[in-house]
């Protein structure tokens, strides 16, 4: 389950955290409705024209001591990565847009996407794919890319495992309910295509180097530190041949975030789960 509280923190830094009834410093158990919604009545979300939100845009914020930055654009935007949700701690409270979070709409937070936008998300360990609308700023996990609304998240299949490795998918930007196209990878972490299910893969990035020789210096440092396969996978970018250093394949969302705890004590502060 995600640990979507932070998002008070996020309120906090855009100038309404007094209306999300939240308390600062008091900690509450996210869980479960007791009302399971029926697969077959949950609708995907509609894309449709929107302006932006005039709370839930700062070009730049700070969260838990990290910085993050809007982006100017969901167009072309395509990422995988683990996909947690949120479901009774929030339901009722507003979110980072304005609108009043409800677990059984098909919503999601996201980090660095405008709000609102629009996303397809697959689930690459089953096949299902949902439509939801980014309202909400989160999850501020290092290793999460979306938090769902619980109904997303049970129309695709996360609910029991609480997270899910997943693929997002823009389909619109602020103001344009059109398709976003498929371009090819435009940073490390950005992928141009889904792989058959049987293929997808976790590994922890360690970082991605445009020196050769750097990468293979953190390899050998690695390899006196953890288990596991280290490799140097060269990734032509905008900015020119990135080498990435990644551990894996890993067998579970737990043992990436163990070991991201990990590399970070040894030094490695921006290590995080990649999937291929």
């Amino acid at each position: 389950m995600s640990l979507s509280s932070h998002r008070l923190a996020l309120l906090l830094l855009i100038g309404f955290l007094t209306s999300c009834g939240g308390k600062v410093g008091v900690v509450e158990q996210d869980s479960a409705p007791t009302r399971v919604p029926d697969l077959s009545n949950i609708p995907d979300a509609v894309p449709k024209n929107e302006p932006l939100s005039k709370y839930g845009n700062p070009r730049q914020y700070k969260v838990l001591g990290k910085n993050y930055y809007t982006l100017s654009s969901a167009e072309g935007y395509r990422e995988k990565g683990i996909a947690s949700w949120y479901g009774t701690k929030f339901h009722g409270r507003r979110t980072s847009s304005g609108e009043i979070y409800d677990m059984y709409k098909m919503t999601a937070a996201h980090k660095t996407l405008p709000l609102p936008t629009y996303v397809e998300v697959t689930n690459l360990e089953n096949g299902k794919k949902a439509i939801v609308k980014v309202n909400d700023r989160g999850p501020f996990h290092e290793n999460r890319v979306i938090d769902l609304s619980y109904s997303a998240a049970t129309k695709l299949g996360i609910i029991a495992k609480g997270t899910g490795l997943v693929e997002v998918r823009a389909l619109t930007t602020p103001g344009k309910a059109t398709v976003a196209p498929t371009i090819k990878e435009a940073a490390p972490k950005v992928t141009a295509s889904v792989k058959p299910l049987s293929s997808a893969e976790m590994f922890l990035q360690v970082g991605a180097f445009s020196s050769l020789s750097r990468a293979e210096q953190i390899k050998r440092k690695l390899q006196h530190e953890v288990t596991g396969v280290i490799s140097i996978t060269p990734f032509k970018s905008s900015q020119g041949t990135l080498y990435r250093v990644r551990i894996g394949p890993i067998s579970s969302v737990e043992q990436g975030d163990s070991l991201a705890t990990k590399l970070a004590n040894l030094g490695y502060p921006n290590s995080h789960i990649v999937i291929d």
